[in-house]
């Protein structure tokens, strides 16, 4: 822990804001989206409070990353985080695909027995 009393001189990641205040956004407005679709008894806006959660985080994040930005307190990535963040991204692209091949299988075994079935 920092025993400074002087917190101030701390330099912060770039996108560290964007990337907390995005996911605080999701975790707030993630739920709105079922009382707007019971409300219209339309259940396709059941994400939309996801959406709006990272809009709101976005916007919130980016515009404390120009105001330290603007302080100095913002710092470029190190080599090390710029190494764990291309990991990070290409073990997320792999995971989607995964993902995406697994549910398109599913998809095409559920057609195939519902087609076949009669």
């Amino acid at each position: 822990m920092n025993n400074n009393l002087d917190n101030n001189s701390e330099k912060f990641p770039k996108g560290h804001f964007v990337g907390m205040w995005m996911g605080i956004g999701i975790a707030i407005f993630s739920g709105l989206g079922i009382p707007i679709s019971i409300i219209t008894e339309n259940f396709g806006f059941i994400g939309i409070g996801t959406a709006i959660g990272i809009v709101f985080g976005l916007l919130i994040g980016q515009s404390i990353e120009n105001k330290y930005s603007r302080e100095g307190k913002i710092r470029p990535l190190t080599e090390s985080e710029n190494i764990n963040r291309q990991v990070a991204l290409n073990l997320g692209k792999k995971i989607a695909i995964t993902l995406g091949i697994a549910l398109l299988t599913i998809g095409i075994l559920f057609f195939l027995f519902m087609y076949f079935k009669n």
